[in-house]
C-alpha cells in the first residue's frame, strides 16, 4: 500500500499547536457562556440545598433549611469564576477528545481506532453519569446530613457559599472518577492484566475497600448515607466482572489494517 510522505516533527507540532489553539477557542466560549448565565448556572448548581429538591421529595424527607452565607470581599467572584471554569471544562471535553482522536488516531491501526473510540466516549459517559449520580443522590444526602447537623440547639449553623461549592466540585470528580471503574477494567482485560475469576476471588475483599472508599468520600456518620453511597460503587463492580467475562484479550497476532 503506497503512503503519503509523513510529516516531519516540526509539521506535526504545527499540527498539535493548532489543535490546541481550537480547544482553547472552543473552552473560552463555553466559559464566556457560563459565565453570562449566572443565573441559570446557580440555580442549578444551588438545588439540593433547597427542600423541595427532586431527590428529597422521592424519599419523603421532611421540609429543612440551609442559608449560605459568603463570608469574604471576594468569595462571590471567585466562587463564579471557579464554577464557570469547572461548566466551561465540562463543555469543552467532548471537543477536546474529538480533537485528540484526530491528532492520533493517523497514527493507529483500524482495531486501535475503534478501540480508541470506544473507550474514550464510554469514559466521557461514564463520567458524566457518575457526576449524576452525585449530584441527584450522593450529594443532596450529604447536604442534609451535614447542613441540618446540630451540636446543640444554642448554636446556629453558618455554611460558607465556599465550602458548599467545594465540596459539591470535589464529590462530583470523584464519583466522576469512581463511574470508570467498567471501562478501566474491560481496558485491563483486553490486554490480558485481568480477569474476571480474580475479581470473583476478592469480592469480599472489593466489598471492604468499597465501605472504606464510601466513608471517606462521604462525611457522614449515618448507616444510611454510607449504603446509599457503597450501592452504585459495588453495582459497578459487579458490572465490571460481566464486562471482563465478555472480553477476550488481545492476542498477539499482526494487527489488521
Amino acid at each position: 500500500m503506497n503512503k503519503e510522505a509523513e510529516p516531519t516533527f516540526w509539521e506535526h507540532l504545527d499540527i498539535l499547536r493548532n489543535y490546541i489553539l481550537q480547544i482553547l477557542i472552543v473552552a473560552l466560549g463555553c466559559g464566556v457562556l457560563a459565565f453570562a448565565f449566572k443565573e441559570e448556572l446557580f440555580s442549578i448548581v444551588l438545588a439540593p440545598k433547597d427542600s423541595n429538591f427532586v431527590t428529597y421529595r422521592w424519599l419523603g424527607f421532611p421540609p429543612f433549611r440551609l442559608e449560605l452565607i459568603n463570608v469574604g470581599l471576594t468569595d462571590p467572584f471567585m466562587i463564579h469564576l471557579k464554577t464557570t471554569l469547572y461548566f466551561a471544562l465540562i463543555g469543552v471535553s467532548p471537543y477536546l477528545l474529538f480533537q485528540l482522536y484526530r491528532f492520533i488516531s493517523p497514527a493507529l491501526y483500524r482495531n486501535e481506532q475503534r478501540c480508541a473510540v470506544y473507550v474514550a466516549g464510554s469514559g466521557y459517559v461514564m463520567f458524566l453519569i457518575g457526576m449524576l449520580v452525585n449530584y441527584f443522590l450522593i450529594f443532596p444526602l450529604t447536604v442534609r446530613f451535614l447542613g441540618t447537623y446540630e451540636l446543640s440547639p444554642e448554636v446556629k449553623n453558618m455554611i460558607s457559599m465556599q465550602s458548599y461549592i467545594d465540596t459539591l466540585l470535589m464529590m462530583s470528580l470523584i464519583f466522576g472518577v469512581v463511574f470508570e471503574i467498567p471501562v478501566i477494567s474491560w481496558l485491563l482485560a483486553s490486554f490480558g492484566l485481568l480477569r474476571a475469576s480474580w475479581m470473583k476471588k476478592y469480592r469480599r475483599h472489593a466489598i471492604v475497600v468499597i465501605l472504606i472508599l464510601a466513608a471517606i468520600i462521604t462525611p457522614t456518620a449515618d448507616i444510611f448515607t454510607l449504603l446509599i453511597v457503597s450501592l452504585p460503587i459495588w453495582l459497578l463492580y459487579e458490572i465490571s466482572i460481566r464486562l471482563v467475562m465478555l472480553t477476550r484479550p488481545k492476542n498477539s497476532s499482526p494487527k489488521n489494517l
